[in-house]
């Protein structure tokens, strides 16, 4: 699958939760062609955005330069808004590499400084989206041999999705090891994202670090002292499923737990989209994804940018699941003291090879 394509099956994901650029930019639709004082407006929009606040200044001028060289090669000529949109995306990220930055265009888009509508109802669609979802926790397990499992498809809204992660953390409570499966994992909220990983550790731990370009400002990340319900704690093994289609924030949760020793990471390299950011309004109808926020970890001192997050044990996405556990139960079986239950561990890990 390509870098795109990925790109797109994460959007279509966000857009189920509502967590794309807003909760109407994920029914966008095609409209007549842009005439040439629009397309000029949308451009020269970009460029002020990206110049303001792309977390990285000289890529925003590259980039900026590149979309007035095509615009006076009329290469958006008679395109409509979608078109426009995806032919300005194509260009920025042609020049950066970033999945994050993205334009759209969206029918219902209230005018850039139009004010909020009280009675729209976007906020309870994205809200009920997210319940149908269950806020991204898509599935607990109790395993054989005693293995925790979640199934986790996006980090939700905090709000919705802390009693769900309480929930299954207090169900997975007494398992011996946690296996947590980020396959399909597009992406969320970075907050939820550092509520998870406070459930996996005994006391507040340096995670990461975010400097946001626009505010000039340094984030310290650490996670949280106290939590809803039970903490699984920091001494029992965890292991983190990956695949190409894991992006953002679930890449953050798997650098961040790799990167301290925390998780073992298995399955495939990730996607590779570390830049925070958010919305910005162009001009009528289109929008744009503005990565002003850059990660910096306290033990690499980078992030996964590009090169997303490269597994410990590296296998298909396919065979994932079957090699944790078998990884998790040698484990394990190693120090187990109970002759009864090692004897049950070993078959069970014969029964996986």
């Amino acid at each position: 699958m390509t870098t795109m394509k990925r790109r797109t099956a994460a959007i279509a994901r966000l857009c189920a939760l509502g967590l794309t650029l807003s909760s109407v930019a994920c029914a966008a639709s095609s409209g007549p062609a842009m005439d040439a004082r629009t397309q000029q407006a949308v451009i020269a929009s970009a460029i002020a955005q990206l110049d303001r606040a792309y977390v990285f200044p000289e890529t925003a001028k590259t980039m900026g330069a590149d979309l007035r060289a095509r615009l006076q090669r009329k290469e958006f000529e008679g395109l409509d808004g979608d078109g426009l949109a995806e032919a300005m995306t194509k260009a920025l990220r042609s020049v950066s590499h970033d999945g994050h930055l993205e334009v759209r265009y969206i029918v219902d888009a209230p005018s850039p400084g139009a004010a909020p509508n009280p009675a729209s109802k976007a906020g309870d669609g994205e809200l009920v989206q997210q319940r149908r979802l269950n806020f991204g926790m898509a599935h607990v397990e109790r395993l054989k041999g005693n293995l925790g499992y979640i199934d986790v498809h996006q980090f939700g809204r905090p709000n919705g999705a802390a009693p769900r992660i309480s929930a299954a953390m207090g169900f997975l409570a007494d398992t011996d090891a946690l296996i947590i499966d980020l396959r399909k994992c597009g992406g969320g909220d970075p907050e939820t994202v550092m509520a998870f990983a406070s459930y996996l550790y005994d006391r507040p731990t340096h995670l990461n670090d975010v400097y946001w370009r626009d505010e000039n400002r340094l984030e310290t990340r650490w996670t949280q002292a106290t939590v809803p319900g039970k903490r699984y704690g920091a001494s029992r093994p965890v292991f983190l499923l990956t695949s190409r289609d894991t992006f953002s924030g679930c890449e953050d949760l798997a650098y961040a737990m790799k990167n301290n020793r925390r998780a073992v990471v298995v399955g495939e390299t990730t996607g590779g989209g570390a830049h925070a950011g958010g919305p910005q309004p162009l001009a009528d109808h289109f929008m744009m994804f503005v990565p002003t926020g850059r990660p910096i970890n306290p033990v690499t001192h980078g992030d996964w940018e590009g090169v997303g997050v490269a597994p410990d044990v590296a296998v298909s996405a396919d065979s994932a699941l079957d090699v944790a556990q078998m990884a998790a139960l040698k484990t394990l079986a190693a120090k187990e003291t109970d002759a009864e239950w090692k004897v049950k561990l070993e078959e069970r890990i014969s029964e996986l090879k």
